[in-house]
């Protein structure tokens, strides 16, 4: 039998086209960096860089200056070991599991301490190898997700030896309602964080993400650790955006027919279809990223006009109807946009009821990816 993968068209016959500009993503992380001095500026890189795929990414912002990356576990930091070179560091929020201390040390990364018994097992293996290895400690200042909390704290203050023990590169911790500028839990994180800091031996310190970012300099402290405005999306919803867009997102239509008036559309016919209608079919759904919570709520836009989501959304497919654009509508084969300049990431999250981060996190990698970039 004849094997012609090698010669398929991929574009032509992918069910959705992924487009990433790395260009937009340096410009963005460039622009942090002016916005947070004199802090440093890390990037944070966890969930394959928020979808938009880390192999790519992580060299972009290498390029742009970034000498500190984070990951969420250590599985991460060993695929993005390969991509960068000997002088940059890799940080592991969700600290590293019992057992794989020395593992982590021999790859030369920094796990973030978050706990006291992981405090104590990495200045267990620092005395072993009589050496002080980097780890970074995380405190618990309001969040209740992960760092010291109040007892473990106090433990800490009590006995602080794993600063001598060790290499402490910084003290995290992590604002919850940072998106909100005037929430009042921003003032009270900041303020229990200082006082724990009073009490510990003096360490650099990293407290903001992105949005906390522009609470003020009282936030930054010596390094600030972006995430979602690395890649196009204004942690505080402004409009326009003060970020460039990093992704755009093309789908693919697969069937186009004429339904009468009356008919129902989809899974358990939730659309009535209450005119003769013409519907397109696409070759994306809720195993691409497409949330079935945007079933009769979403659009894709062709020539600029809104075609709105029809009947619930399947696992490899949704409908659109595509009527009002009569014999301007596209075509079997035609794309559509999900993602561009008629509907950003943020109109997506909200239609979809969530937030832009699960859309991106949520990108397939059944779509053909193009990454473009000039610099």
């Amino acid at each position: 039998m004849d094997n012609n993968f090698d010669s398929l068209d991929i574009n032509s016959c992918a069910g959705g086209i992924l487009t990433v500009d790395l260009d937009a993503l340096r410009d963005n992380y460039c622009r942090l960096c002016v916005e947070a001095k004199p802090a440093k500026t890390a990037a944070v890189v966890k969930a394959d860089a928020y979808g938009i795929g880390m192999a790519q990414a992580v060299p972009a912002l290498y390029k742009a200056g970034c000498r500190l990356f984070f990951v969420a576990q250590l599985t991460e930091a060993f695929k993005l070991r390969p991509l960068l070179s000997s002088n940059v560091a890799i940080a592991i929020l969700n600290d590293i599991q019992p057992g794989v201390e020395g593992i982590t040390a021999d790859a030369g990364f920094i796990p973030v301490l978050n706990s006291i018994s992981s405090i104590e097992a990495w200045g267990t293996l620092c005395r072993k190898r009589r050496k002080k290895l980097p780890a970074m400690l995380q405190i618990d200042s309001g969040m209740c997700r992960l760092g010291l909390d109040t007892k473990e704290i106090k433990q800490l203050i009590a006995d602080p030896k794993i600063f001598d023990l060790a290499n402490i590169c910084y003290i995290l911790s992590h604002l919850a309602c940072s998106d909100t500028c005037t929430n009042s839990m921003n003032y009270i994180q900041l303020a229990t964080l200082k006082r724990v800091l009073k009490k510990l031996p003096a360490t650099r310190v990293s407290f903001a993400n992105s949005s906390a970012i522009y609470l003020g300099k009282d936030y930054r402290f010596d390094l600030v650790r972006p995430g979602i405005a690395l890649y196009g999306i204004d942690p505080y919803g402004a409009m326009p955006s003060r970020f460039h867009p990093v992704i755009q997102l093309n789908a693919r239509i697969i069937q186009v027919r004429s339904v009468p008036a009356g008919t129902k559309i989809g899974y358990d016919g939730t659309f009535l279809i209450k005119r003769p209608s013409r519907i397109a079919t696409l070759a994306v759904g809720y195993a691409d990223g497409w949330h079935r919570s945007l079933s009769n709520r979403g659009a894709a836009y062709f020539a600029a006009k809104r075609l709105p989501i029809v009947g619930r959304i399947s696992m490899d497919s949704m409908m659109l109807d595509i009527t009002d654009l009569g014999r301007q509508a596209p075509r079997r084969g035609d794309l559509v946009e999900l993602i561009g300049p008629n509907q950003i990431v943020e109109d997506i999250a909200r239609d979809a009821d969530t937030i832009p981060y699960e859309i991106l996190t949520s990108l397939s990698h059944r779509y053909k990816r193009y990454y473009i970039q000039s610099k």
